[in-house]
């Protein structure tokens, strides 16, 4: 039992992963919201029973679709509220806390890369949430008692949930990255409004064709929740760059960039494909904006060059060796200056050339 106490989380997790969770779990702001969620949960699901509300079959149920997931009864648009809204927007402070404090700096000089700072802060955000959801999904299931609730609307409830949860944690993180409320706010609201136009269009448009939610609507659903997610990290991750080069565009520009060209870039790629594979462009720009912000590197096998020196003498390999006084072509023969010892500043030493003479004159064989 004392094991499991001190190990509750297992490193394999990653050490950002296990350092966030470890530290949200213990805190006082996750505990009494997470109880005050309950709470409302149970008041939802009274005021159903007294409502007797009823749910009817649809094509149009699936995975992001908002006007099924509000028309479902107050019990989802609380768990939505919670989960996709509440919770997610307190990533708002995360890299706010790395970047101002300065412990970015000292989180890169570790193994630790850019990239599993971010995902750590989003997988330790987006888990919260989805622990919230599944445990609200006990009332769900009461709900049953009333009658006329449907497994396959309360399903794309769930995705929808989690998707939307998703694509929240990762712009909150991506925009808590930047300075000043002002800025975090316009950077959140630009997501948001790309994320809501790109996965309208393809969505929508895909419905029109198939006429329902049926395997292309959620194709293009799960695209949606991809390309913010990475959209979302990738902003973040580009703004704990600790040098831009010259010759570099500042990398948040241009995940900015990405995101206000987003919406266009899908709907031209759902016009050419008919409507129905929007999500083409959807993978297309979340693979973009992760390889944006990537600093070209030599190949493994390029070495480094070598000090170039003009008219230095090669290192010697071996420490007591005398270095070369040969003339390299072109360039002039280095002088290797030898310095005579100098003279001991002790009166008892005498030069071992001549016989040792005494202080009186005398030498040591005339000794008594």
């Amino acid at each position: 039992m004392e094991a499991v106490i001190k190990h509750d989380l297992p490193d394999r997790f990653g050490s950002m992963l296990v350092k966030e969770m470890r530290q949200n779990m213990r805190r006082g702001s996750f505990v009494i919201p997470f109880l005050s969620v309950h709470a409302l949960a149970v008041a939802a699901v009274v005021m159903e029973f007294q409502t007797g509300a009823q749910e009817r079959y649809s094509d149009w149920v699936g995975m992001l679709n908002l006007n099924v997931l509000i028309n479902s009864g107050p019990l989802w648009i609380v768990i939505a509220l919670i989960a996709a809204v509440i919770m997610p927007l307190g990533g708002l402070v995360l890299m706010g806390q790395e970047l101002e404090e300065g412990n970015h700096e000292l989180l890169l000089l570790t193994k630790l890369s850019r990239w599993k700072v971010v995902r750590g802060k989003f997988f330790s955000l987006w888990s919260l949430s989805v622990l919230t959801l599944f445990s609200l999904l006990p009332y769900v299931m009461v709900r049953y008692q009333i009658g006329g609730v449907e497994l396959i609307r309360d399903l794309a409830c769930a995705l929808s949930v989690l998707g939307l949860s998703a694509i929240v944690c990762a712009g909150a993180i991506g925009a808590s990255s930047f300075k000043g409320l002002g800025a975090r706010m316009g950077a959140m609201l630009l997501f948001l409004a790309s994320a809501a136009g790109s996965g309208a269009v393809a969505i929508a448009a895909c419905g029109a064709q198939t006429e329902g939610a049926g395997i292309f609507w959620h194709l293009n659903a799960f695209a949606t929740v991809a390309c913010f997610t990475m959209m979302g990290l990738g902003l973040a991750r580009s703004r704990l760059r600790l040098v831009v080069h010259a010759y570099e565009v500042k990398p948040s520009f241009m995940v900015v960039g990405l995101l206000f060209f987003a919406p266009f870039v899908v709907g031209m790629t759902t016009a050419m494909t008919a409507g129905f594979a929007g999500l083409v462009g959807l993978i297309g720009m979340g693979l973009v904006s992760i390889y944006a912000d990537v600093t070209p590197k030599a190949p493994a096998w390029v070495k480094a060059p070598g000090a170039n020196t003009p008219g230095a003498p090669p290192v010697p390999t071996d420490p007591t060796a005398v270095p070369s006084t040969a003339a390299v072509p072109g360039t002039p023969a280095p002088v290797v200056a030898v310095n005579p010892p100098l003279p001991s500043s002790d009166p008892g030493d005498f030069a071992t050339s001549e016989p040792d003479k005494a202080p009186n004159g005398l030498s040591d064989s005339a000794r008594p």
